[in-house]
């Protein structure tokens, strides 16, 4: 069964937005600049996002993300690719940090 890494959310302003979870709620920021920000809760991580930068979207954990298309490196380390569903939401898959 295949795990979802995070959700993303666009946000107009990633240091208010930051602040406004770390009030809400127990996260650990664990990546932050300016055009995005990740958040991880207990269970999932949320991305916030600039409008514009990333595309708002779901990303699930796959050990074979490069099936889905060319992995790209991110800042923060991840690889991935982006593909959209049949609906045009998009999908992030991402490697599997696991393996």
């Amino acid at each position: 069964m295949d795990s979802l890494d995070h959700i993303a959310i666009a946000v107009p302003d990633i240091k208010r937005a930051l602040e406004w979870y770390r009030r809400q709620f127990d996260v650990k920021t664990v990546y932050e600049d300016d055009t995005w920000a990740m958040l991880r809760f207990h269970n999932i991580g949320l991305a916030l996002v600039l409008p514009g930068h990333h595309p708002p979207h779901i990303a699930i954990e796959r050990p074979d993300a490069e099936s889905f298309g060319p992995l790209k490196m991110h800042r923060d380390g991840s690889l991935s690719t982006y593909l959209n569903d049949t609906f045009g939401n998009v999908i992030e898959v991402i490697k599997d940090r696991k393996v």
